[in-house]
């Protein structure tokens, strides 16, 4: 009994000394981060044009199993999306590390000592130890370290969605690269032609020669721009096989027309920002820097180690197989009383690296914020400019027809001709180029509103 009643005082000394040193810490008040996060993602509605619809997915804008074929092979080879995914798997195995140090820890050793004139000597050890979580400090680094592994499987997301937009890109600028080889193939026919047309003319004594030399020099030019598109067409093929993975692959083939990009709605601010991976992950980033905060500031706390030994030593192996043991029981309290500044600073530098997230967080928020918005207008933009165009381009193909019949009765010299001949040609590819740059914009737009890759 008397044993007893020393052992329990020496716990309660050992207690008392603990709670008397952790009295000299306070741990500092955190920012309140979360209300400060939802005062700026307070923003009015959206203004949307009608024709937009809700859509689930980025696969769903557009419907071509092509493109969705194309998608999932750059997901499943693309070197630097399998470098995110890898670094995911590494964050789950430090997360797998830094919850050990919270359970015991057990090892064994055995040795064999042989000595002159002396009989040989078999030892055998097993020692464990557990650190006693009294302030929940390596609770709090165990949460921190399952938020790393929750921010890169959202940093993970954010990759393959972008990916995935950047496919889905680069097989739309496929068409849009041939269009402009045909266009540009089409404008050099009609010089070809007038060249053909006006050499004739020449040799019958009824034009001259700087009218020959004027279509010849509009026939070389269109020449230098038709091999230029063509080799932009063979390096986009390039740079679609290096995003998909496969550069030793066959040429993909591009649809000859555009195919159907749907407008995505645009939901409340708070529900498209809430869906979007980047913005989840930057969050988590701060919860994480919030709890090593915690870590580093109960660093600062008395630390209380238990361990136990069992030893056991004979004159053969069998025998030191623990067959009648020693033991021996420790319990060790340490607190840190001078280390010259060092966890102090440490400290300052968690709060500091608290504060530097959330200013990440306010930087991808106000990100994000700027693409919807600026594609949102953008659409709106192009779609005037489209109409625009379109009818410019009507009324340059009615002229261009009264200017050819000009031209051969003899109204109108060559450069007029040639004149309307460009300006009806560059407007027809002014208006290819504003469609295509209208479906990369939904494209652009869908990402912005979080929109992820269907699995």
């Amino acid at each position: 009994m008397k044993l007893a009643c020393v052992r329990q005082s020496k716990v309660i000394t050992l207690l008392s000394t603990t709670l008397l040193l952790s009295a000299c810490i306070s741990m500092p008040a955190s920012p309140d981060y979360t209300q400060q996060i939802e005062q700026q993602q307070a923003l009015p509605a959206w203004s949307q044009s009608a024709d937009a619809i809700a859509v689930v997915s980025l696969n769903s804008l557009i419907d071509s199993e092509q493109l969705n074929q194309l998608v999932e092979t750059a997901v499943a080879n693309n070197p630097t999306l399998q470098q995110t995914w890898l670094t995911l798997q590494i964050r789950q195995t430090q997360l797998q590390q830094t919850d050990a140090a919270r359970k015991p820890q057990v090892s064994a050793d055995a040795s064999a000592t042989r000595s002159e004139n002396a009989s040989d000597s078999f030892t055998s050890n097993i020692d464990i130890s557990w650190q006693a979580d009294l302030w929940g400090k390596l609770k709090n680094n165990s949460q921190a370290a399952s938020k790393d592994v929750i921010e890169q499987a959202l940093l993970y997301q954010a990759a393959r969605d972008s990916l995935s937009a950047e496919v889905m890109k680069a097989w739309l600028n496929l068409t849009a690269t041939s269009h402009a080889i045909d266009i540009e193939q089409q404008r050099l026919n009609t010089l070809e032609q007038n060249e053909t047309y006006i050499l004739q003319r020449y040799r019958n004594g009824i034009g001259t020669l700087e009218d020959l030399d004027n279509a010849r020099s509009a026939s070389a030019q269109s020449r230098a721009s038709l091999a230029s598109y063509q080799e932009d067409y063979r390096q986009q093929q390039r740079d679609l096989k290096q995003l998909v993975g496969l550069s030793n692959a066959q040429d993909v083939a591009a649809p000859e027309s555009y195919p159907q990009v749907k407008l995505a709605l645009a939901d409340l601010p708070q529900q498209t920002l809430a869906r979007r991976p980047d913005l989840q992950a930057a969050y988590a980033a701060i919860e994480a820097n919030q709890l090593r905060t915690k870590v580093a500031y109960k660093q600062l706390l008395p630390n209380l180690d238990l361990g136990a030994a069992i030893k056991d030593a004979a004159s053969s192996p069998h025998q030191a197989l623990m067959t009648s043991p020693l033991w021996s029981l420790l319990a060790q309290l340490t607190a840190p009383i001078y280390q010259g500044g060092e966890l102090r600073a440490a400290a300052k530098e968690a709060e500091l690296n608290e504060a530097y997230s959330y200013q990440s967080y306010r930087e991808t928020l106000l990100t994000a914020i700027n693409e919807v918005e600026r594609y949102l207008s953008l659409e709106q933009n192009l779609m005037t400019r489209q109409q625009h165009i379109s009818a410019a381009l009507k009324s340059a193909q009615n002229s261009l027809k009264q200017y050819q019949t000009s031209y051969r009765t003899g109204l109108v010299d060559i450069l007029d001709l040639l004149t309307v001949q460009q300006q009806t040609y560059n407007l027809e590819a002014s208006l290819d180029n504003l469609i295509y740059q209208r479906l990369i914009n939904r494209i652009n737009l869908g990402l912005a509103l979080g929109l992820g890759t269907a699995s």
